[in-house]
């Protein structure tokens, strides 16, 4: 495991040799969040526009609002600036495009281990769970009506971002 994460450690220098950032209160100054996949092919802060210390950016399996990702929110908007939630999943997503069974299979087969008691959270139908997601968000009694809160699908062929709720 020595030298494994040599070329990022060395990334991280070159970056600390020009860091900006030091006296940053951690509020979002855009008073953006977003709640979108750990997929690698998005940038969220790219495809908006912004830059570091502009939004929060919440990130896990398909984009979902999760109990986890719902409390963050409800910080970044009581302590942290959020004035504006974007709930962001794309296209070709692998939660959306195979099943739970399909995931647990896959997992197993990499792994070489058993992981059919495992959930992932598969996205059967990604439009819905936007709709779902958008929707626990805004009925949150800790999140006030002025919040906006808005639900998107990123084309990972494009670049382009669509509000669909």
């Amino acid at each position: 495991m020595t030298g494994s994460f040599d070329d990022l450690l060395a990334a991280n220098a070159r970056y600390a040799d020009n860091f900006e950032l030091a006296d940053f209160d951690g509020v979002a100054h855009a008073g953006v969040a977003v709640v979108t996949c750990m997929d690698s092919r998005l940038d969220p802060l790219g495809m908006l526009g912004l830059r570091p210390g502009d939004a929060k950016i919440l990130r896990n399996p398909g984009g979902r609002v999760t109990q986890e990702a719902l409390m963050a929110l409800i910080l970044g908007v009581h302590v942290l600036g959020v004035d504006r939630v974007l709930i962001v999943p794309h296209t070709r997503c692998a939660m959306a495009t195979a099943s739970e069974v399909e995931l647990r299979e896959m997992v197993s087969e990499a792994s070489a281990r058993d992981a059919s008691w495992e959930t992932f959270g598969a996205v059967e139908d990604q439009l819905g769970a936007l709709h779902e997601d958008v929707a626990r968000v805004r009925a949150h009694p800790l999140v006030p009506p002025s919040v906006a809160v808005g639900g998107f699908l990123y084309d990972v062929g494009t670049g382009r971002l669509s509000q669909l709720v």
